[in-house]
């Protein structure tokens, strides 16, 4: 995906993100050292939608102060300094037309978690149009086990169910699982793909850019057309952003 530039006619790009928790105790890893990185990363690579993970408050601030083009939602509690939120940034060429905040839980509108569930997970969803098109944007970040997993894509796919069921659809997200686990099943029998089917790489690998088994930050789409794709492994002086690669995909419509 050589080109820097924003999609032409009837295309958009997605781009989702991982942070890392800019509270973390990460030693020269800390948010105070990448934050110029991410800022170069915004740059080089314009994304229409972004779909954010791991966002402290302080991050959330720079993204705005650094992606002045878009506008976002999701949602955040301010009283709590250690809080994480899941965020969608959209370029502002789109228009919102209704958005959703939902704790991945049976009591999806209250902080919860599912049993089993280590943190208290999100999903946030947005219906968005531009020139009479329309897309789903879901952004969310699951937890660790994998029977969890696969109960938060069917709570992803029960939030869907709010939206028009004839729309072009993408999620993007921190899924802490490879492609081909319980929670992939559920989405590729509700129609999606993911944008690096049968080419997996590396997406998280812990600050140190080694080639690892973990691809567990997709984009999964349906309804649209896939044209480009790509893992964002820039390094800076042999230092990286976050621990997770951004990944991108372009798409038409």
């Amino acid at each position: 995906m050589a080109e820097t530039g924003f999609p032409q006619e009837n295309e958009f790009s997605v781009m989702t993100m991982n942070l890392r928790f800019g509270l973390a105790e990460d030693g020269e890893n800390a948010w105070q050292n990448r934050e110029a990185m991410f800022a170069e990363v915004l740059k080089r690579y314009p994304a229409s939608f972004l779909g954010i993970q791991e966002a402290n408050h302080f991050q959330t601030r720079f993204l705005i102060n650094n992606l002045d083009g878009h506008d976002v939602i999701g949602w955040h509690n301010p009283d709590r300094e250690r809080w994480q939120s899941n965020l969608i940034f959209y370029h502002k060429s789109w228009t919102c037309l209704r958005h959703g905040h939902h704790f991945i839980s049976d009591t999806p509108q209250a902080e919860s978690r599912l049993p089993g569930s280590k943190w208290p997970r999100q999903c946030v969803i947005g219906l968005f149009e531009k020139d009479s098109r329309r897309i789903i944007m879901v952004n969310t970040h699951f937890d660790f086990d994998e029977a969890v997993q696969e109960k938060s894509a069917h709570l992803v796919m029960d939030f869907l169910s709010d939206f028009p069921p004839d729309c072009p659809v993408v999620i993007t997200g921190d899924f802490n699982a490879n492609p081909g686990g319980k929670a992939d099943a559920v989405f590729r029998a509700e129609g999606f793909a993911e944008v690096f089917d049968k080419g997996h790489a590396t997406t998280f690998h812990q600050f140190r850019g080694e080639e690892t088994l973990e691809h567990i930050d997709w984009i999964l789409y349906r309804g649209m057309e896939l044209r480009q794709r790509k893992i964002i492994t820039d390094s800076f002086s042999g230092r990286y952003p976050s621990d997770h690669y951004p990944v991108l995909g372009r798409f038409r419509q």
